[in-house]
């Protein structure tokens, strides 16, 4: 089960990046733009999706000018159940509303599998009035088999200005016999943290064939990294906080 597990994963992955390449490139282009423009990559996503927000942040070899928009009471240490829950509710976004300093110069990307409840489709929503440019990654096979938890019944692949489908089943789970009283192994985190790497890769290849030198991180355990990544953190520090 571990191989075919991989075999399947890999292969999954492979098939819906081809069938994503043309939105990916649009992916690449705001970001490219954006960073070139001094705009930021704000990220969000509720339980097991923010770990991509966490994934591009503060990353060896990833951009410097990446912005994690991290809720703790939207993620699993603080409540794993309560989480959920949270993220179910209609208005929950408002209080962090003016927190999430999204502007037009800046591309948002929202994660959410399902794309079914409040608060990434809020965010997003949120991103497409202040101007920037939205991502949303989210599964269309999930979207299409699940009713919206939102007052205006609308899914995250109605509120971004491009949609991402990550691959993922319904239910996002792989396997599914009938021994086991659920579908189990999960695939959307291996397929997002992909895709958004891959996205992140062709932007910065494009600021490199514009002239333009990109904001990536040394790791830190190189000895010449400290200067280096200290200039990138002086650059972004001021709007992006948690470079700290």
């Amino acid at each position: 089960m571990y191989l075919q597990y991989v075999r399947q994963a890999a292969d999954m992955l492979v098939e819906t990046a081809q069938k994503q390449t043309k939105k990916a490139d649009i992916a690449a282009e705001w970001i490219s733009g954006c960073v070139q423009k001094g705009g930021i990559i704000h990220v969000f996503g509720c339980g097991h999706s923010h770990m991509l927000a966490e994934e591009l942040f503060y990353r060896a070899g990833g951009l410097a000018c990446i912005r994690p928009i991290l809720v703790e009471e939207l993620m699993l240490h603080k409540g794993a159940v309560r989480s959920s829950m949270l993220e179910r509710q209609n208005g929950r976004l408002a209080p962090y509303i003016e927190e999430l300093d999204i502007r037009p110069e800046d591309v948002l990307i929202v994660v959410s599998t399902s794309g079914i409840n409040p608060v990434p489709v809020d965010v997003a929503l949120h991103g497409q009035k202040a101007g920037a440019k939205t991502i949303a990654i989210t599964s269309e096979a999930y979207a299409k088999n699940a009713r919206s938890r939102h007052t205006k019944k609308i899914k995250l692949h109605e509120a971004a200005g491009l949609v991402i489908d990550n691959g993922a089943p319904y239910g996002d789970a792989l396997f599914t016999p009938e021994q086991c009283p659920a579908p189990f192994s999960p695939v959307s985190t291996v397929m997002g943290a992909a895709l958004l790497n891959g996205i992140m890769a062709s932007a910065i290849e494009k600021m490199m064939k514009s002239g333009f030198t990109p904001p990536v991180f040394l790791s830190g355990n190189r000895p010449d990294a400290d200067e280096y990544n200290q200039s990138l953190i002086r650059q972004y520090q001021k709007r992006i906080p948690l470079l700290s």
